[in-house]
């Protein structure tokens, strides 16, 4: 009978997020890109809310949808990593939009709710505990 996956510890999940990070960035600069071509080459005005709105909505795209695929971002992938149900399973839309929602709210406060694995039994985070998800490290390739 196989072992359960362990959780993924602090360290390589910091390192997935930075290369998701990359990723995001190259993704949000290249529709932006497009944005201004669309707008005859003029920029997008300072604040301008729907642009927010657009790139707001990349990011949870990136994101969510990375989750109900696979449960791995580029950055999980690279790393080995998998977010999964407590079950093992996989996400649904709303479970990973949960997930992405309570990710917020753990960044907004300075990262404690990240932090908050190296304290947990089972090393989830807030957004692992309100999501009811958690991030195992996947075995090395054979």
């Amino acid at each position: 009978m196989p072992q359960p996956l362990p959780p993924a510890d602090l360290f390589r999940r910091l390192a997935a997020g930075c290369y998701d990070l990359l990723v995001l960035a190259g993704m949000l600069m290249l529709t932006s890109f497009v944005v201004i071509l669309a707008r005859g080459g003029d920029a997008v005005p300072a604040g301008d809310p729907a642009y927010r709105a657009f790139l707001a909505g990349q990011v949870a795209a990136f994101f969510v949808g990375f989750w109900c695929r696979g449960g791995q971002t580029p950055g999980m992938r690279a790393w080995r990593l998998r977010v999964a149900t407590t079950q093992g399973g996989s996400l649904s839309l709303a479970i990973a939009a949960l997930r992405f929602a309570a990710t917020l709210l753990c960044l907004a406060t300075a990262g404690l709710g990240l932090l908050w694995m190296l304290v947990d039994a089972d090393r989830r985070t807030w957004h692992d505990r309100l999501s009811g998800t958690r991030v195992i490290q996947l075995a090395p390739r054979r």
